[in-house]
C-alpha cells in the first residue's frame, strides 16, 4: 500500500544571485548600523530601536539564505515542514533565510564514524558526504559484503557485489525513505538472494542452462533490473552491478572442489579414449592398405588391446621387442 504523503516530483529552485545579495544585506547593515550610531548621537529613541533591530537582527538573519552549492551537489530545502524546493546547479546563491536544508544521511555517517573512532579503526567513509546537508549527485558505489546464499540446487554459496548508483530525485531520496543508503543497501541483499536463488553455482553438462559461475554477465543484469525497480521509490538509479566473490561455501567446497576434479577426469578419459580408437583404427587401415602385415582376427585383437594400453595409460608403457615370429 503506497504512503500518501509520497512525494514524486522533484522541484528546482534557482535562488537569487548570492553575490549581489551579499553586497546588499552588507550595505543595509552597514547603513543600519550607522542610522543606529547616528540616532543615539541625537537622542532619538525611536530611531536608534528601529536601526538596531535592522542592524543587529534582522538583516544578519538574512544572511543565513546564503548558499553555495559545488558542482555534482543539491541541497534539499523546506520551510516549516513542507518541501520548498532543490538547488541543483552550482553556484553561490541567496534563499529564505528560514529554509533549512536536510539531509537524512548525515546523522549516521557522523555517528558511524564516531563508533569507528571510539574503537580505533577507519571508518572506511567519504568524510565530504557527512558535511553539511547536501546530497552528492556523484556516482557513487556500494560494496555490498560477502553474503552465504543458497543457490537453486540448495548448495551454500559465497557471492559479493559492487552496485555503482547515484541519486536521480533528490525530493523521493529525502522525503520517501528514512535513509536512502541504507534502503539501498537493505535491498540489495534482497534482490541478491532472490536472484542467487534462481540459479545453480555450476552445470556439469554442456547444455543451455544459465549458471552462476557460467552466466554471471546475465546474473548481474537480472540483479541490477530488480534492484532498479526496488529502489525507485528512493529516486535512485542503478548504473551497474558486478559480481566481486563467488564461491562455495566453505563447508561444502572441499567436497564440491573433488566432484570437479572428478568430472574433469571422467571428460579428459573420455578425449583420450575418442583419440586412441581413432589412432588404433587409422593404424589397423595403414597396415591393411599398405599390405605390410596381414593379422587374423585374433592377432587384431592383442593389438588393438596394447595400443589402447599404450595410449590411455597413465604411466610410459615398457615395450618388449619379438625378434621371432609374430605366430
Amino acid at each position: 500500500m503506497e504512503s500518501k504523503n509520497r512525494i514524486e516530483e522533484e522541484k528546482i529552485i534557482t535562488g537569487v544571485n548570492g553575490i549581489a545579495a551579499l553586497l546588499i544585506l552588507s550595505l543595509l547593515t552597514l547603513g543600519s548600523l550607522a542610522a543606529f550610531v547616528f540616532s543615539i548621537v541625537q537622542l532619538s529613541v525611536v530611531g536608534a530601536i528601529t536601526a538596531g533591530l535592522f542592524g543587529f537582527l534582522v538583516f544578519p538573519i538574512c544572511f543565513i539564505g546564503l548558499k553555495i552549492i559545488n558542482p555534482n551537489e543539491a541541497l534539499v530545502l523546506t520551510l516549516f515542514g513542507k518541501y520548498y524546493g532543490t538547488l541543483r546547479r552550482e553556484g553561490f546563491y541567496w534563499v529564505n533565510p528560514f529554509c533549512s536544508g536536510i539531509n537524512p544521511t548525515a546523522k549516521s555517517l557522523i555517528k558511524m564514524q564516531v563508533n569507528a573512532v571510539s574503537i580505533g579503526q577507519h571508518s572506511g567513509i567519504d568524510e565530504d558526504s557527512s558535511k553539511g546537508k547536501k546530497l552528492s549527485l556523484k556516482a557513487l558505489t556500494l560494496r555490498n559484503d560477502k553474503q552465504k546464499v543458497n543457490d537453486e540446487l540448495g548448495n551454500p554459496v559465497e557471492i559479493g557485489v559492487n552496485v555503482i548508483w547515484q541519486i536521480r530525485n533528490t525530493a523521493k531520496a529525502v522525503f520517501n525513505v528514512d535513509n536512502f543508503k541504507e534502503y539501498l543497501s537493505i535491498q540489495c541483499d534482497s534482490a541478491l538472494r532472490n536472484i542467487v536463488r534462481s540459479y545453480p553455482y555450476d552445470v556439469s553438462d554442456q547444455g543451455d542452462e544459465k549458471s552462476l559461475r557460467g552466466s554471471s554477465q546475465e546474473v548481474a543484469i537480472r540483479l541490477k533490473e530488480e534492484l532498479q525497480s526496488k529502489v525507485e521509490v528512493a529516486g535512485i538509479e542503478v548504473l551497474e552491478v558486478r559480481i566481486t566473490h563467488l564461491a562455495y561455501a566453505p563447508e561444502i567446497a572441499a567436497a564440491m572442489l573433488q566432484r570437479q576434479q572428478a568430472a574433469a577426469i571422467i571428460e579428459a578419459r573420455q578425449k583420450i579414449v575418442e583419440g586412441a580408437v581413432g589412432m588404433v583404427e587409422m593404424a589397423l587401415n595403414k597396415l591393411s592398405d599398405n599390405q605390410i602385415v596381414t593379422l587374423d582376427d585374433e592377432r587384431k585383437a592383442a593389438m588393438v588391446s596394447n595400443l589402447l594400453v599404450v595410449l590411455c595409460g597413465n604411466r610410459d608403457a615398457q615395450p618388449i621387442v619379438n625378434s621371432g615370429s609374430i605366430y
